[in-house]
């Protein structure tokens, strides 16, 4: 049985989940195989949803589709709708600032 999953994750500089959801520009995808070993496999790019306060849910929804062979999507923050909308694709949002290797240990775990 195949247990291999991937994980979206917003950071800015590729060391620390450190980004919002909102204002990620880019996602950095990990594969995570049966053995609990992880690697990066790719960054993908996506358009920030968030303008200051407001949100465009035509972004967001397009966010989503690119991330949506994902199982977990780690960020430093997300909103109650951007995190429905991950849920409603499949993916479960995670706010965990800290640097990426720890965070993705914490999602193993979880696992």
């Amino acid at each position: 049985m195949d247990n291999s999953y991937r994980i979206a994750v917003a950071s800015s500089d590729g060391i620390v989940v450190n980004q919002h959801f909102g204002h990620a520009d880019r996602f950095l995808i990990y594969d995570v195989t049966d053995s609990g070993n992880c690697n990066l496999a790719e960054i993908r790019s996506a358009e920030p949803v968030c303008s200051f306060r407001d949100h465009d849910d035509e972004k967001l929804k397009k966010n989503m589709k690119i991330l949506q062979d994902c199982k977990y999507l780690l960020v430093s923050k997300i909103g109650n709708g951007a995190s429905m909308c991950a849920e409603q694709f499949g993916i479960t949002a995670m706010e965990l600032l800290d640097w990426i290797e720890n965070s993705i240990r914490k999602v193993i775990s979880y696992e």
